[in-house]
């Protein structure tokens, strides 16, 4: 008799060979996902993806993975991963830019995420500074890129992005049913995984070249439309001198977020964890 642990993991193989067939087949960039690289688990796709980068790997390398098991979140958090319902996925990209520009990569991708969402589900995004992508105030898309430097500057950023696509609400851990959700539990209905797999990476590789041609400037009214429900909220920050609590003015034109302080005092942040205090609406970009 068949292990069932072994039956069920070469069930998994099967239906992660069948949906990285599907994606071939819906692909239609010209660099990402130039090559693909499907695992039915993994423990972390940044991981594989850093280490592909070091050994030389093109830009566009894509891994994704049916699951994880150690999943990397943002500010050493991880990051949830059951098999078989969500989405797993880093890129390798080679961007000439300094690594002080680099980190713009995060919001242009939240904009992808979000983009992908609107269509291919009847859902509404929405994000939160810098790349938390939300759906009815609940997180369904985390973001993290993740630098390679040597002496002569930027060699490589891994762009890792997590969507919990059809995870039931039993598939997160209690201390998260307030907080994470996923596009079913919004929806009410599964969505076609490489289909959303597809259109991401497509509207990923449209922002990516015309933030290299143009730079964030020209993506940043499209952030602040899906960001809409925070501007003009007073928000609570937490940065690593501290505490910043005032009203949010906006993105500044290199992707910082304007804070006006509570005496006046304006704050440009690039790099914090936002509360919304009173809550807030949802946003939307059309």
């Amino acid at each position: 008799m068949s292990d069932p642990d072994e039956h069920g993991a070469a069930t998994r193989s099967v239906a992660t060979r069948g949906v990285a067939a599907d994606l071939s087949a819906k692909l239609s960039t010209h660099i990402l996902g130039k090559p693909l690289h499907f695992f039915p688990t993994i423990d972390s796709t940044n991981i594989h993806a850093a280490g592909l980068a070091r050994e030389g790997a093109p830009e566009g390398t894509t891994v994704i993975a049916d699951s994880q098991s150690g999943g990397k979140g943002r500010l050493g958090r991880s990051w949830v991963s059951p098999p078989g319902v969500n989405l797993y996925l880093s890129v390798l990209l080679r961007p000439p830019v300094s690594t002080a520009v680099a980190p713009q990569l995060n919001l242009l991708a939240a904009i992808a995420v979000a983009d992908a969402i609107r269509e291919t589900t009847p859902l509404s995004p929405a994000i939160k500074w810098p790349n938390d992508v939300l759906v009815a105030e609940r997180k369904v898309c985390g973001i993290l890129a993740e630098m390679q430097t040597d002496t002569g500057g930027l060699q490589a950023v891994i762009l890792g992005i997590g969507v919990n696509i059809n995870a039931p609400l039993s598939a997160f851990p209690e201390e998260l049913h307030d907080k994470a959700s996923s596009l079913l539990i919004a929806s009410g209905q599964t969505t076609d995984r490489a289909l959303f797999t597809a259109s991401l990476l497509t509207h990923l590789e449209k922002f990516y070249l015309l933030w290299l041609q143009e730079g964030f400037s020209t993506l940043r009214a499209r952030w602040e439309r899906y960001a809409a429900h925070i501007l003009g909220k007073r928000i609570s920050v937490a940065v690593p001198e501290g505490t910043v609590v005032g009203m949010v003015l906006g993105l500044d034109t290199d992707g910082g977020l304007l804070v006006r302080g509570d005496g006046g005092e304006q704050h440009r942040l690039l790099v914090g964890d936002v509360t919304v205090l009173g809550g807030y609406n949802r946003g939307e970009a059309r």
